[in-house]
């Protein structure tokens, strides 16, 4: 199974060697059909602290590396 991959935006760095992503998605609403954008936050390895807020990143799955962090960055879009 291909490891899951997402473009988002760094919302926080205030952490050590990690970082808070943004992922938006659109979906459509069941009952009114009308498309919504919904996002969710992702926190994501950042070995050398070289992502600031503001920019935009790919972030790949990867093994438990805390209780809530399980993505890394692997490059930014």
């Amino acid at each position: 199974m291909p490891k899951k991959k997402l473009k988002g935006e760094v919302v926080s760095d205030a952490m050590n060697k990690t970082v808070v992503v943004l992922v938006n998605r659109y979906t459509k609403h069941p009952k009114y059909k009308k498309y919504v954008r919904t996002g969710k936050k992702y926190k994501a390895h950042d070995e050398k602290n070289e992502y600031k807020k503001g920019n935009k990143v790919v972030i790949e799955e990867c093994r438990p590396i805390s209780k809530d962090k399980h993505f890394r960055i692997i490059n930014e879009s």
